[in-house]
């Protein structure tokens, strides 16, 4: 029996999640939304494109829950999108009801699913998520160190000239402009950035990473990024599906690793087809302990800020 994978929202990211994840051939593919017609226009669609790509995957568009019964993956995405001036915290009090309500009816129809959470602000939906779900921690994640880490390796290789397949970057923390990108651990072929950059560019670059959603969000005017960050989520559902035990930076929930307790943080984890097998400690400065506490402090005030009924 195939693979399923449901996509909530049918908006940018969802749509892209959608086509990746059928591109990939890792399953059948459900998208939903509330607007009627658009999750089954935008199916088809991609549908009708699947003999010239080539791909084999059946792709629904639906408004009805009880198509995405049975799923092994449910990629969440619908969420008011970030606007010009807005922040990621602002966006909490409206995306806390979407995701209540989504992954409440998205859980119930798939108990033994693992969800991947995209929905800003990342780090407090997918608490929301593991709240409303009731799933173990295992199996409720979030989609951030994935796309923070490609955006900071796309800017080395622009700095350098390179190939972005020469490039690995390492970035902890919560998903926003707290987030820690770690110099010291992203490298270009094996070699150290702190060996190839003088500081100035290095603290460049890790401010543009720390910047990289707004940047976009800026230059788009009406909307926010996808392709990026829909393709993050695909690789992490391909990594599960695949029992790839593959290390990858994901938002966990942290019980005592790094200091930190009861918390979403994006960290080095390895996954696969029970969803987050363990997570990956590695040893940090005393800048870089504190900069990571100093992010897990933002995002707790967001938790501080869940309405009484998720508390």
């Amino acid at each position: 029996m195939r693979n399923k994978i449901t996509v909530i929202g049918a908006g940018h990211v969802g749509e892209t999640a959608a086509w990746n994840c059928a591109r990939l051939e890792l399953g059948d593919v459900v998208l939903i939304d509330i607007v009627e017609g658009m999750p089954q226009g935008k199916a088809l669609d991609m549908f009708e494109a699947s003999p010239i790509f080539p791909f084999d995957a059946k792709i629904t568009g639906t408004n009805d829950y009880a198509d995405t019964a049975g799923s092994d993956i449910i990629i969440m995405t619908a969420g008011l999108p970030r606007k010009p001036g807005m922040s990621r915290d602002d966006l909490l009090a409206k995306n806390i009801q979407i995701v209540k309500e989504c992954i409440g009816r998205a859980s119930k129809a798939s108990p033994d699913a693992i969800i991947i959470v995209v929905t800003n602000p990342l780090d407090a939906m997918v608490e929301v998520a593991r709240r409303v779900s009731g799933f173990p921690k295992e199996r409720v994640m979030g989609m951030a160190g994935i796309l923070d880490s490609a955006r900071m390796r796309a800017f080395i290789a622009m700095e350098l000239g390179v190939s972005v397949e020469n490039t690995h970057a390492f970035v902890l923390g919560g998903h926003g402009d707290s987030m820690v990108p770690l110099a010291r651990y992203s490298t270009v072929a094996g070699i150290p950035i702190t060996h190839l950059l003088p500081q100035d560019r290095i603290d460049a670059i890790i401010e543009r990473t720390r910047k990289g959603g707004g940047e976009i969000v800026s230059l788009l005017k009406t909307g926010s990024a996808y392709y990026a960050p829909g393709l993050a989520a695909a690789q992490m559902a391909d990594a599960i599906l695949g029992d790839k035990h593959k290390i990858l930076p994901c938002a966990a929930y942290l019980e005592g690793e790094y200091g930190l307790d009861g918390i979403y943080m994006g960290v080095p984890v390895q996954l696969g087809r029970k969803g987050i097998e363990k997570v990956i400690e590695i040893e940090l400065t005393d800048d870089e302990k504190a900069a990571l506490y100093r992010s897990a402090d933002a995002v707790k005030s967001l938790f501080e800020k869940f309405p009484a009924d998720l508390k």
